[in-house]
C-alpha cells in the first residue's frame, strides 16, 4: 500500500515522535511504501528514516521552493512547481492518507484532502493520527459541523481518528 502521510516539518519533541516512529516501523514492516512531501528534516525525517530503517520504500513528492531540504536517499523523488502540484500529486500516488501533527502546511492538506473526499472527487481511506490529543479540537469542530448540518455526509466516512500508529495501521489495512 502507497501511504501518504502530511506532517510537520518541524523538529518536535518525543510524545509526537514516538508515535511517528511506531507508525513509520509497521509502514516499514508491512512493505509499504510512504509518500510524504519529501523533506530531510522534522518530522518528515523521522519518519522517512523510519519507513527506510524498516525496509519500506520512500516516494518524495517537494517542491521547488523546498527543494534544497528533499531527502537524498529516497527511491523516488519528484519536485513540483508548487504547493497545488505537490498535493495533487501526492494524492495521485496514494492509496490511503494518514495526517500526523503539523502546521497550517498540514491543516491545509489535511482539509483539502476532506474537501475533496466529501465531494466524491476521491475514496481513499483519511486518517488524523491524533498522538497527544494534538486533535482533540479539529475533532470537535468537526462533530460540530456535523451536528450542525454542514457536512453532507457522515463524518466518520469522511475521516478515522486513531489515537496510535498500530490503531491507524489497523483501520487502514481493514479498509
Amino acid at each position: 500500500m502507497d501511504i501518504c502521510v502530511f506532517c510537520s516539518a518541524a523538529d518536535l519533541d518525543d510524545r509526537y515522535t514516538a508515535p511517528a516512529r511506531e507508525f513509520a516501523e509497521l509502514i516499514g514492516k508491512g512493505g509499504h511504501t510512504l509518500v510524504w512531501g519529501g523533506s530531510d528534516v522534522g518530522l518528515m525525517k523521522v519518519m522517512a528514516d523510519g519507513v527506510q530503517e524498516h525496509g519500506g520504500r520512500l516516494v518524495g513528492i517537494s517542491v521547488e521552493f523546498l527543494a534544497a531540504k528533499a531527502r537524498e536517499n529516497a527511491d523516488e523523488m519528484v519536485i513540483a512547481k508548487d504547493l497545488a502540484e505537490r498535493k495533487a500529486q501526492l494524492l495521485a500516488r496514494a492509496d490511503a492518507v494518514v495526517i500526523m501533527v503539523g502546521g497550517t502546511g498540514t491543516l491545509d492538506e489535511a482539509t483539502e484532502i476532506l474537501e475533496l473526499k466529501k465531494h466524491g472527487l476521491h475514496i481513499k481511506p483519511v486518517v488524523l493520527l491524533n498522538a497527544a490529543g494534538f486533535y482533540d479540537g479539529l475533532r470537535q469542530q468537526f462533530q460540530r459541523m456535523e451536528e450542525e448540518g454542514f457536512l453532507p455526509r457522515p463524518l466518520s466516512e469522511l475521516v478515522f481518528f486513531a489515537e496510535n500508529g498500530a490503531e491507524a495501521m489497523a483501520y487502514l489495512e481493514s479498509v
